[in-house]
């Protein structure tokens, strides 16, 4: 049992409404829409679908849906999963029987969260579900979700009437000094997690270091494929958490490319930098590389070391404050520089299950003591309420 949103969603909302909340990013599970990833449909997930929804509405809350973060049909995946060509029809079919359910009551759409933390956690690293390490698996599924994404994209046109687009995780990567190595493999690091994404949404084609990177498992795709994965998109999420110092490292297989940590540097208990002008850099450079393409900020938040449980009816939590304040001000910096920046979510509003973290990670404004269930209020989440009703100015007052 995680934070049991399934039963508790309405509480959850009411709670958002406290908050202030104008807007709430939530995702589907694919396999309770459709168990065995396509075909018959389940009416009792979907539904689900539909009082959320419903209740966000009822709050003046807009909902955002992304369709796909991280969770795979286990039936799909028998079937070759996202190494199968199919899977950008699968995933077409499944975002038609959303489309044709929500799109009456949801105007903001994104196709797929994180292609590269699917690719490098699930098939090349062996972190993250499936758990496969192969150099020459990762191309492919990067490959397959992005189809899978320009097919998504290609069925809203057809079904929908609103906006659509894509979530990115993006981090700027600095070379750790001057000495040539260093800047080349900052300049890998780059291509492989943030170029590999975009290059092909935007300019139809892949950054030619990804040849160097894969060596022979690398493949020249069909064009048809590179012009289904340019379909024109309304917006770019970019989930931004920190940066990469990186230096050459001929050990680091395969971008021979380590991040190096930082002296003197906060770091939260993900081991990730606090490093808020990151996030004003990131979105100015994907206004000045790709154009004035409006953008979200879909994911920005930390995990410190929060206690199990809280005896009372707050929770101090003041690093998860100074990051929020720090990356708020940096959003609001870049909007200074005329970047088309439309909203900002924190990542998260419930302390949650973190995947193969399990409990170990707490990212939420709210606490939940999962034994219990009990919600309190962090510290953070009265920030943020603040920053909110501000809509962002004046941080420092809030």
């Amino acid at each position: 049992m995680a934070c049991d949103h399934y039963r508790r969603y309405r509480d959850d909302v009411a709670l958002m409404a406290r908050l202030g909340l104008k807007a709430y990013r939530f995702s589907v599970s694919w396999s309770r829409v459709l168990p065995l990833g396509t075909g018959a449909v389940n009416p009792a997930g979907l539904a689900f679908y539909d009082r959320l929804t419903d209740e966000l509405l009822g709050h003046g809350i807009e909902p955002v849906v992304t369709l796909y973060h991280w969770d795979l049909p286990a039936a799909l995946y028998d079937r070759g999963g996202w190494l199968d060509r199919d899977s950008a029809q699968w995933f077409a079919e499944y975002a038609r029987v959303l489309y044709r359910r929500l799109d009456d009551r949801v105007k903001l759409w994104a196709t797929i969260n994180e292609p590269w933390v699917i690719a490098d956690g699930g098939y090349l690293q062996g972190a993250l579900a499936p758990g496969h390490r192969s150099l020459a698996e990762a191309p492919v599924v990067s490959h397959h979700l992005l189809c899978a994404h320009g097919a998504a994209v290609q069925a809203y046109r057809a079904e929908g009437k609103h906006s659509i687009g894509l979530v990115v995780n993006l981090e700027p990567k600095h070379p750790a000094s001057a000495r040539p190595e260093d800047v080349a493999a900052a300049a890998r690091a780059d291509a492989y997690m943030n170029r590999q994404y975009l290059d092909p949404v935007f300019f139809g084609r892949y950054p030619p270091e990804l040849a160097d990177i894969f060596g022979t498992a690398w493949r020249e795709w069909p064009e048809a494929d590179l012009r289904l994965i340019s379909e024109p998109i309304d917006f770019l999420g970019v989930n931004y958490y920190t940066r990469g110092v990186t230096q050459a490292e001929t050990a680091a297989w395969p971008l021979e490319a380590a991040v190096v940590r930082q002296p003197q540097a906060t770091y939260t208990e993900m081991g990730w930098e606090v490093y808020p002008s990151g996030l004003t850099e990131t979105l100015c450079w994907v206004r000045d590389r790709y154009g004035a393409i409006p953008l979200y900020v879909t994911e920005n938040g930390a995990a410190f070391a929060d206690p199990p449980s809280v005896a009372g009816d707050r929770l101090e939590d003041p690093l998860r404050v100074e990051y929020l304040r720090g990356h708020v001000r940096a959003v609001g910096a870049a909007i200074e520089q005329h970047v088309d920046v439309r909203g900002y979510f924190v990542w998260s509003l419930l302390d949650n299950f973190e995947w193969v973290l399990g409990y170990s990670k707490r990212f939420g404004i709210v606490h939940v003591e999962f034994s219990s269930q009990r919600r309190t209020l962090k510290a953070s989440a009265e920030f943020y309420s603040r920053v909110i009703a501000a809509n962002g100015r004046a941080i420092e007052a809030c």
